[in-house]
């Protein structure tokens, strides 16, 4: 009896151990993320009035903003992207970074099957007649988080969706199948806090399931919701289909900062988290240690952090890609640079295509941010944060390979991480037959 309850004592501090950690973590998660938009929303669509920009929810002043500073090598660098991206991405007036797996040298791949890009909203008269016309686009996943779909003004645009169902992909962990929602025409796929949908099923403006995932979950929830599980999902034939897969959002990312940040630091956050209610200097001070991680770690971590807790979306992007009943497909998110660049990364390494080619592939994409309207905004929005622009806008090569030789060091080969997020080998077979024949 004495051993029962001993055991039974024990069971009960572990969970209350585990719960006082749980609401830790939401303390932190709730200041480093600046009760709203935060400090690494991703960036987005911008609000321009006179010299003051609206970026992911913050006023930036733009005559204050000092932009990047280039040197002579960033300069050659730059220009020798540029030449080659004239040479391979598509003609296209608006949607930047632009490109075709198959245009990447030593790469396999069909034509008009797979495409890259930035945010498509943008497009011209003459775009959308090359995009939609032309190469007959028949799925569009858009990678970008909730907060940048809700900043987009033009995420709507019938001239560039009107042919297009909208359909919502939102994961149930690691392992599981997503769960897929249709929506009506015009509807919009980001649901205000209180809709059951978005709380339930995602990552969107509600972060309860970001941070604790029950594995748990009822299968029939999905169904409960409006929704059908993404392995029972049937296309009508021919249908022109756009996904939003959020890949990832400031709460994962925060979340994979928490676990590399050292224990001690995370300690003196808690302790200081009841302060930053009232105190703006406190807020600062708390985020310190998780700033000063992620402007050490820069892309390659935060690439280390998409593979891991993107692991779901990343899986789905592929199950589309796989389905030559689908293509052409483009994938793209706000500057078709990271969260596109990982995808296209690990499509081309299963192909066979060298590293250094797929180094190259990624540096094109060095300009993008430079190119687009808003980019002081961004540059402003980011050292607003204490973030390094020139570290997290850019494309330098040693990102790209340090992904790649991380992702070897981790699972050893990307085959072995296909297979760890439930992309076996049949499936990875079927995405080569049907962007290979």
């Amino acid at each position: 009896i004495q051993d029962e309850n001993y055991r039974k004592d024990k069971s009960s501090n572990k969970n209350r151990i585990r719960e006082t950690m749980r609401c830790h973590r939401l303390v932190i998660l709730f200041f480093l993320t600046g009760q709203s938009e935060g400090f690494l929303a991703p960036l987005s669509h911008t609000r321009k009035v006179q010299s003051v920009a609206r970026i992911a929810g913050e006023d930036i002043d733009l005559d204050s903003v000092e932009d990047i500073e280039i040197t002579k090598e960033d300069k050659e660098f730059l220009a020798q992207c540029k030449l080659l991206s004239e040479s391979r991405n598509l003609p296209l007036d608006n949607v930047k970074n632009a490109r075709d797996l198959a245009s990447t040298d030593a790469s396999p791949i069909k034509e008009n099957r797979l495409y890259r890009m930035g945010r498509l909203s943008d497009a011209s008269e003459k775009d959308i007649d090359l995009l939609l016309d032309e190469l007959n686009i028949r799925t569009i996943i858009d990678l970008r988080s909730p907060t940048e779909l809700k900043d987009d003004a033009t995420l709507q645009r019938y001239e560039v969706f009107g042919d297009f169902t909208d359909i919502i992909w939102s994961e149930r962990g690691l392992g599981r199948d997503g769960c897929l929602k249709e929506l009506t025409p015009g509807q919009s796929p980001v649901k205000k806090l209180g809709s059951s949908f978005w709380r339930r099923e995602t990552a969107g403006p509600v972060f309860e399931d970001v941070i604790d995932v029950d594995v748990n979950d009822d299968c029939n929830a999905c169904e409960e919701n409006g929704g059908v599980l993404a392995s029972n999902a049937v296309s009508p034939k021919g249908r022109k289909e756009r996904y939003f897969v959020s890949l990832m959002n400031e709460f994962k990312y925060v979340r994979g900062t928490l676990s590399k940040v050292r224990k001690r630091d995370i300690a003196r956050t808690v302790l200081k988290s009841p302060g930053a209610l009232v105190s703006k200097r406190v807020r600062s001070s708390v985020k310190v240690p998780f700033l000063n991680k992620i402007n050490d770690g820069g892309l390659p971590m935060l690439n280390e952090l998409l593979l891991r807790f993107g692991a779901p979306g990343i899986k789905y992007v592929l199950d589309i890609c796989a389905d030559k009943s689908r293509h052409p497909v483009v994938f793209h998110c706000t500057a078709g640079k990271d969260r596109t660049g990982m995808i296209t990364a690990i499509i081309l390494s299963l192909v066979g295509v060298p590293d250094e080619e797929i180094v190259q592939d990624y540096t094109l994409s060095a300009n993008v941010y430079a190119e687009m309207n808003d980019h002081k905004a961004m540059v402003g929005a980011l050292s607003q944060r204490n973030l390094d622009p020139k570290t997290f806008l850019g494309a330098p090569p040693q990102v790209m390979r340090d992904t790649l030789e991380s992702i070897r060091e981790e699972y050893g080969s990307v085959e072995g991480y296909l297979d760890w997020i439930g992309f076996g080998p049949e499936k990875q077979e079927q995405l080569k037959k049907a962007i290979l024949e």
